[in-house]
C-alpha cells in the first residue's frame, strides 16, 4: 500500500477548536494531508484568503509536530475533486456536527463519486465539546463583544476582535 494522502476542504473563515479536533484525528488516518482553503468569494468570507491560510499553518505547526504527519495548507479555486486529484488525494476528510449536516454532506458525496470513484470520503464526527461551533457562530458572538476563546485558538480570538473593532463593529 503507497502512502495515503487525505484532503480536508473548507473555508475556514476562521478555523475553530472544532476544525481542529478534525485535523487531529485526520491526521491518524493518513500520511500526508493538505488542507484545502476554498476561496469561495460567494459566503463573503470575512478574513481574506490569505488571512485563512496563514491562521490555518499557525495552527497546523503542532499538530505536524505531534503526529509526524506533513500537514500542507494550501488555496484552491476550482471543482474539488479536480483539487483532489491534483494533489493525488486518495482520501477527502469532511467533519460532521449534527444531522442537518449529514444531508448535505451526503448528496456531495454522491456527486463526488460520480466525478471520481476512486477517492473516498470519509466523515468524522466532531467531538462532542465541538459539536456547537460553527464559523458562523463563532464570527457573530465576536462581532457582539462576547467569549469567543472556549470556540477558537487564542491567536484566532486575537485576530477576530481586532478585525471587528477595525471595521468599527
Amino acid at each position: 500500500m503507497g502512502k495515503r494522502i487525505g484532503l480536508y476542504p473548507g473555508t475556514f473563515d476562521p478555523i475553530t477548536l472544532g476544525h481542529i479536533d478534525i485535523i487531529e484525528r485526520a491526521v491518524k488516518l493518513v500520511d500526508e494531508l493538505f488542507i484545502g482553503v476554498a476561496i469561495n468569494q460567494d459566503k463573503g468570507p470575512l478574513f481574506s484568503l490569505d488571512e485563512r491560510v496563514e491562521m490555518l499553518r499557525e495552527q497546523m505547526d503542532t499538530i505536524a509536530g505531534k503526529s509526524g504527519v506533513t500537514i500542507t495548507v494550501k488555496p484552491f479555486d476550482q471543482l474539488l475533486m479536480t483539487f483532489a486529484e491534483e494533489i493525488n488525494a486518495d482520501i477527502i476528510i469532511r467533519g460532521l456536527r449534527a444531522v442537518s449536516d449529514f444531508e448535505y454532506e451526503f448528496q456531495m458525496v454522491g456527486m463526488n463519486q460520480a466525478l471520481n470513484e476512486d477517492i473516498e470520503t470519509v466523515f468524522l464526527m466532531a467531538d462532542a465539546r465541538y459539536q456547537s461551533i460553527a464559523s458562523r457562530l463563532v464570527k457573530e458572538i465576536a462581532k457582539l463583544d462576547g467569549d469567543i476563546r472556549g470556540f477558537v485558538p487564542q491567536s484566532v480570538a486575537e485576530r477576530l476582535v481586532a478585525k471587528y473593532k477595525a471595521n468599527g463593529a
